[in-house]
């Protein structure tokens, strides 16, 4: 019990000390030291103490983003280079194929004669069809149509020029040709002619047609290779596409001929 009494008047006495007078501080006043039995640092110490050191967040998130945009804009440009060298290819392919050589002469809509030097220096969408199609040659040519449209919407493109040949010439007159493409586009140009033209344009694009047999009515059906063929300003064969293709994805594919296209004719 002493040694407790005696202990507590010695941590009495301890926190009655005045803090100690230290001489020689600046300004002539003492500087005052107080006890600390315990030490921590201050919250604003130990942020100090636990910052990184080096480049801040935002400055490597600004470097990161930097890089990436880089990378991507890497990518992008060997993509385009790729693209532009496919087609080339496919383009070179094609001419070699020797699709729509020679020339032909047909009537138009208006009966007024037509040969291929006549769309020397436009592009044209070119199909292959008949009147009396009942589904197929009027979904390709409201497609081709289409892509016309999205084409002449675009100021700086070339016009593009659609025609429509038939493949049976035996019905489709000129006359009947005149009611069938008023349906579709004002500039759209059916093109007939005799049997023997229509079949030599045919072979020359490489485009198969069968009449198939007649009904009571003397009515029927022409079985024909489906395909909507491109032709440059040089008048060459430069692309076809499908039933598969979209008018976007045509209209697409034009838009990179144009692009790409150097006359070989001058």
């Amino acid at each position: 019990m002493l040694l407790l009494a005696r202990a507590s008047k010695a941590w009495h006495r301890l926190f009655q000390l005045k803090p100690l007078a230290l001489p020689g501080t600046p300004g002539g006043k003492a500087q005052h030291v107080r006890y600390q039995l315990f030490s921590t640092p201050s919250p604003a110490e130990t942020g100090r103490q636990g910052q990184p050191q080096g480049p801040g967040l935002r400055t490597r998130l600004l470097v990161t983003a930097l890089i990436g945009a880089g990378l991507g804009g890497a990518w992008l440009a060997v993509r385009a280079e790729k693209e532009r060298w496919q087609q080339q290819q496919r383009t070179e392919a094609l001419r070699q194929a020797a699709v729509g050589q020679g020339d032909f002469s047909l009537l138009d809509h208006r009966g007024q004669v037509r040969c291929k030097a006549d769309f020397r220096g436009q592009w044209v969408l070119l199909y292959f069809g008949f009147t009396h199609c009942p589904d197929i040659c009027p979904d390709e040519l409201e497609k081709l149509v289409q892509v016309v449209r999205q084409l002449e919407a675009e100021p700086g493109l070339p016009p593009v020029q659609p025609l429509f040949i038939t493949v049976d010439p035996e019905r489709d007159t000129v006359a009947a040709m005149a009611r069938y493409v008023q349906d579709f586009h004002p500039r759209l140009l059916g093109l007939t002619g005799s049997a023997e033209q229509i079949a030599q344009v045919s072979r020359s694009y490489r485009v198969y047609y069968s009449a198939g047999p007649r009904d009571g009515d003397q009515d029927y059906i022409v079985d024909h290779s489906v395909a909507i063929y491109l032709l440059s300003p040089d008048g060459l064969f430069t692309d076809y596409y499908s039933r598969a293709r979209s008018a976007e994805q045509i209209s697409d594919s034009v838009r990179r001929h144009m692009a790409a296209f150097r006359s070989v004719l001058c």
